[in-house]
This record gives structure tokens, sequence and C-alpha cells, in this order.
């Protein structure tokens, strides 16, 4: 029979074991901030500038309209008291039992806690008290222009959201709850998911959002049978192996993003489109961009442009004795595809047959979610980043990304990695959300200058390779496919680039989802529809107003446009040639992240 004495050995034994570990893991902490290299504060946060406009704004509007300020002002305090008081009187009924809550839903409150217990319900709705105040003083300085406008609404929500009760121990009834149920094992397993965090990116914070264990290239990630069959300085060529007996005579090579890697179009093999491509009868071809160092201080769109794209074209052309060949470009794999087209049509070359465009920017005239991060107050910072390490570190652009979505990429994964304790997820598509690539410093500044500060490409044009490219240069058949709710490359940014190519045969396709699930988007799951509209010269909503509406995916429907454009049948081709012997199995060497740590 169990005793109270045995009971008790056994939770100091616990106990002992548990602040053991603790001391460890405080050793592990001290020991990974110590090696971090940080970065400007100034790529932490905007210029003081963009508070001093807000502030003026906000008591100018006041001068102007004290009665409405004040109005807001009063409602806010009579809310607050109000909560307060009924707080009050539910105690001292001594039923312990939370006001009357007719909060709107939330996804961080869904404990039931948070709307029965007197405690948490109070300080739920005293934070969305608060938050809806900030909200409306922000709406409240009128004399802001939109660029500040922007700015401002983005920086208070991120103040918004990191004050969330959710984020702190003490008013975290799940973190609270789990505590008490694993007798602190929970808070000692976060502390160990977060040491190990730090230890993984140098002592910077980055939530881990997958298992990085979970997941090998090659194995069950990645899987698509090919080869490597060309490699230089910039990229490897990846070509596929045949999924049918006959293929389209044109090959059709794809130009991911270097801003990350090109297997998020070869995830699993029911989400992989790099699988499906094949099973359509192309011949494919996949560039898998290197993850630079500092030695790739000086390499400049230029650099992309001929030894990535131009190589590319000139490889697989040779490999299949094609003069010609149809082209995707993905995210900034798709803004230097245009580029690179508006070249050829320069230089009398018409070595592309058609080009499919995915969740791509040309015209940066809106910069949209992206505003905060590109005004000077933080390019500036980056350029000063740049001179001194040449790179622009992976961190740094996950990080700006996953602020603009704080809730569900920082927030909510943090709190069930260091408060509750639990392991992240086997996720394909989160884990090559954390795989992320550095970017060479003049590339960044081109792009970050050049095109989306000044839009030279759409505007007046931009100087690379001695010559002046201009996207009104594109004519040849373009797919242009977007997402609805994409927050990187919105889609009405997208339809605005194409409607300025001067191109006869245009296609429009927009995706429900967003940059990344709007892609990844296979038939077999029949989740997103998509929308298209032949009227392309209508303005972006009324575009979609008169859009008719299909169930599921878009990838059988540009299959079929691409068909059309891909030549006669011929016998499937085995990847390479005598020319081009297979270098390493898909999905090669450049992809690996090994290389890099």
């Amino acid at each position: 029979m169990t005793t109270n004495d045995d009971v008790a050995k056994e939770n100091l034994e616990r106990l002992n074991a548990n602040l053991a570990r603790v001391e460890e893991l405080s050793q592990r902490l001290v020991h990974a901030l110590t090696a971090r290299q940080g970065v400007s504060p100034a790529l932490s946060g905007p210029d003081s500038d963009v508070f001093l406009k807000a502030g003026a704004a906000y008591w100018s509007e006041m001068m102007r309209d004290p009665a409405r300020m004040f109005e807001h002002q009063v409602e806010y305090w009579s809310k607050s008291v109000k909560h307060f008081i009924e707080a009050q009187q539910a105690i001292a009924q001594g039923g312990l039992e939370a006001p009357e809550d007719e909060t709107p839903d939330d996804p961080r409150f869904v404990n039931p806690l948070w709307r029965t217990h007197p405690y948490f319900n109070f300080v739920k709705q005293q934070y969305l008290l608060n938050a809806q105040a900030v909200e409306q003083a922000v709406a409240d300085a009128q004399e802001l222009d939109p660029v500040e406008r922007k700015r401002l609404e983005y920086f208070s929500r991120q103040i918004i959201d990191m004050m969330s009760p959710t984020n702190f121990l003490g008013t975290n009834p799940d973190a609270l709850e789990r505590a008490v149920e694993t007798d602190g094992e929970s808070l000692v397993r976060g502390l160990e998911n977060l040491v190990s965090d730090l230890e993984a990116n140098d002592g910077e914070l980055l939530v881990r959002l997958s298992s990085p264990d979970a997941f090998k290239l090659g194995e069950n990630i990645a899987t698509t049978p090919g080869q490597v069959v060309y490699r230089n300085d910039m990229m490897e060529l990846i070509q596929y192996a045949p999924a049918t007996e006959k293929v389209h005579a044109t090959p059709l090579i794809i130009f991911p993003p270097w801003i990350n890697k090109f297997y998020i179009l070869d995830l699993k093999d029911r989400n992989s489109l790099i699988k499906w491509i094949t099973e359509q009868g192309f011949t494919l071809f996949v560039v898998s961009w290197v993850n630079p160092d500092e030695s790739y201080a000086d390499i400049g769109l230029e650099d992309y442009m001929e030894r990535g794209y131009l190589a590319a074209l000139r490889e697989v052309k040779a490999i299949t004795g094609e003069s010609r060949v149809n082209a995707v470009g993905y995210c900034i794999g798709g803004t230097t595809l245009a580029m690179v087209l508006s070249l050829l049509k320069h230089r009398g070359d018409d070595s592309v047959k058609s080009a499919s465009f995915f969740t791509t920017l040309t015209d940066f005239s809106d910069q949209g979610e992206f505003t905060p991060f590109l005004q000077d107050d933080f390019i500036d910072p980056i350029e000063a980043e740049l001179a001194e390490r040449g790179i622009l570190r992976s961190f740094i652009m996950s990080r700006t990304f996953s602020f603009l979505r704080s809730n569900d990429l920082i927030y909510r994964p943090a709190i069930r990695s260091y408060m509750l304790g639990e392991a992240p997820p086997a996720f394909d598509l989160l884990y090559w959300n954390g795989d992320g690539t550095n970017l060479p410093g003049r590339m960044t500044m081109q792009y970050l200058r050049q095109l989306c500060q000044r839009n030279e490409f759409a505007d007046g044009g931009i100087e690379l390779l001695d010559e002046r490219l201009h996207l009104g240069d594109i004519n040849l058949p373009v797919c242009v496919v977007a997402c609805q709710t994409d927050h990187i490359a919105a889609w009405k940014d997208s339809y605005r680039g194409m409607q300025q190519m001067k191109s006869r045969s245009r296609t429009f396709i927009l995706s429900e989802s967003g940059h990344i699930a709007g892609i990844v988007n296979p038939p077999s799951k029949k989740k997103y529809g998509h929308y298209t509209n032949t009227a392309l010269s209508l303005p972006a909503e009324k575009w979609l107003e008169g859009a008719t509406y299909h169930e599921g995916s878009w990838w059988p429907r540009w299959g079929k446009w691409l068909a059309k454009r891909s030549g006669g049948i011929v016998p499937a081709r085995t990847p390479g040639d005598s020319e081009h012997p297979p270098l390493a199995p898909a999905p090669g060497r450049y992809v690996d992240r090994a290389l890099n740590d």
C-alpha cells in the first residue's frame, strides 16, 4: 500500500529532478544567448517618427473636434469602470461567477474558463476593451498620409497582439492547468523547447513550427524521382523522371523563389505539384537555387538572370533538343522571369514559348501589407546589415514574414511550445517554412530599392545587363495565377501587373486561399476553388464580380492551358544525356540545409 510518506518522497524526487533539469537548461540558455550575434535594433521596430506623427495627428484632431475625441475617451473609461463594477458585484454575491460576456468569438480564448472564471473573464474583457481603445485612437488620428496610416495600423496591431493575456503564464488558463496537471513538468519541457530554438538559431528567438526530425529530404519529403543534370555556382538544374510513356515535345521549366527552397512544390506525394506535372505528360525541369553565404555579397539580379535563368534555358534546350521551352516563375522567381522575358525580347530571342506566373508581383506601386517594412527607416538598417555581413541572414526575412501573421506564426506556436511544453508537430509545410535561405547583399538592395520602392520595372524601366527592361515588353502567351487571401503578393497587384503586359493571349486565374495553400492545392483534396473571367480590361473588383467560380483546384485548368502550348507528343525522356550525366538524385545538394549550418 502506498503511504503519504511514499507519495511525498516521490513528489520530492520529481521536484529535485526538475530543478536539476532547470539548472542545466539555464546554463544552456545563457550559453545560447552569449552566442547571439544580434541585429540592428532598427530592424525590430519603426523609427520613432511614426509615433510622433501619429501623436501630432491625434492632438490636431482633438483641437479641431474635441467633443468627438473626449466622447471616445469617456466611452472607454465608462466601459472599463462598468466592467470593474460588474466583476466586483459578481464576487460580492458569493457566486464567483463571471459577469455576462458578449465578446465575439476569438480563437485565442477558446478555453471555457475565459467565459466562466471571474478572474480570466475580467482579464480577457479588459484586454479587448484596451485593444478597442487603441484601434479607435489610431482611427482618430486623421491627418496622416496613407503610408503613415498603414504603418501606424500595423505597429499598433503588433502591440495589441503582443499584449494578449494568452501570451503570459499568469493569465493563460491553458498553461496554468497544464502546469498543475503535470506537476510543473510542462514548464520544464517548455524551457527545454525555448533553449533548443535559441541554440538552433545562434541565440535568435525563432519559434520552431515543425519537428526538425520528422522529415528527411528525398525520403519522406521531396521524393519525386529525378536527377540533377547541371550545376553552377548559382543553381542546380533538376530534370524529373517521366511518369508517362509519351510526353509533350515542349519541355517545362519552373523557376521557384530563392527566398525559400523549391521543394514547397514537392512536399508529400499527395501535395506535390512537381509529381502531378510529370503525371500529365510534361518533361519537367526545376531550378534549385544555392543558399548563399558571405562570398555571394556582390551577386545581383543580373547574376540570377544570366547564370540562373539564361543558363537553365540553354541547358534545357540542349538536353531536349527543342528550340523553345515553357517557363513558370513563382513569387520573386516570377518577378525575375518577367525581367528575363523583357531581356530576351530586346535580344530577339524567342526561346520561351509561354510563361506562367504564380503569385507574382511585377508592379509594386501598391506595397500592401509590406508597406511598414519598405520605408527608409527599415531599408536603411538592412543596407547597413548587408554592408557589414554581405548577406541578409535567413532568420531576419523569416521573422519579418512571421510578424505579418503574428498570432498564427509566433504567439500561438510559442504558447504551445514554451508554456504548454508541447513538441512541434510533424507538418511538411511548416517544416519547409522553417528551412530558410540567406539573400545576397547586392541583389537584396536592388530588389528593395529599384523594384519595391521605386517600381522601376513597371514605371520607366530597370537598367540591367545593358538594357532597359520594362513590364510592357512582355508579349508572349501568359497565364497568371494569384491567390485571393495572399498577404505577400496581393492578387489585385498581380492582376494589375498582368494588365500591363502586351501579350495578346492572357489568362488570369484567382485561386482561393493564400500564398502557399492557394498554389499547393492538389485536385485530390477538393479543398479550394478558383475564379476565371476573360474580361481582363476591367478593374480588379469588377473582374471578380463578373468572374465564374469553379469548384476544386486550378491545376487541371492550367494543365490544359499548358498542353495547348506544348507541341506534339514524343517518347518520354529520361533525365540527362551524354553531355549532361546525372550529378545527384533529386532533390539535389543545394537544397540541403546542412550545407549552410
